[in-house]
């Protein structure tokens, strides 16, 4: 399998919305892929491989990333979407849902841990002075 190009879905629906322009003015299949070509600066194999990857865009229009083209060798697997044009096949990418998103569960509190913490707290400096002696001596520190 060698990758040839790939074509994202944004541009490959501009170039269907010039194609019907142009096909609307009357154009003949040359003259709208060489207005194509012109309009995305494309020219050669690169404009052959986005014309028929806007044929791919169309027919699976609905949720589409991009448009891969590959050359399979003899005794490769396909993939089941693909569309073989001469000897390439243009593969449409499809974009995934996003996931639902995680909700965290609220964490249970532990009883017995809430009733050792009674009294008014300490200061966020550490202890005074004065509490550091009374603790010393094993007073409570009022």
């Amino acid at each position: 399998m060698k990758s040839m190009t790939e074509f994202f879905a944004h541009k490959l629906i501009k170039g269907n919305t010039a194609k019907a322009a142009l096909v609307a003015d009357g154009k003949t299949p040359e003259e709208i892929e060489a207005g194509l070509g012109e309009a995305f600066k494309l020219e050669g194999d690169k404009l052959k491989f986005f014309v028929n990857a806007m044929q791919v865009a169309e027919d699976n229009a609905e949720k589409l990333g991009r448009v891969l083209v590959f050359k399979f060798e003899e005794g490769e697997s396909i993939p089941p979407k693909a569309v073989a044009v001469d000897e390439y096949h243009y593969v449409p990418e499809f974009q995934k849902a996003p996931l639902k998103a995680v909700t965290e569960k609220p964490k249970k509190t532990d009883n017995k841990k809430d009733n050792k913490k009674k009294g008014p707290k300490p200061s966020p400096w550490g202890i005074s002075p004065e509490e550091a002696a009374a603790k010393k001596a094993g007073k409570k520190p009022t």
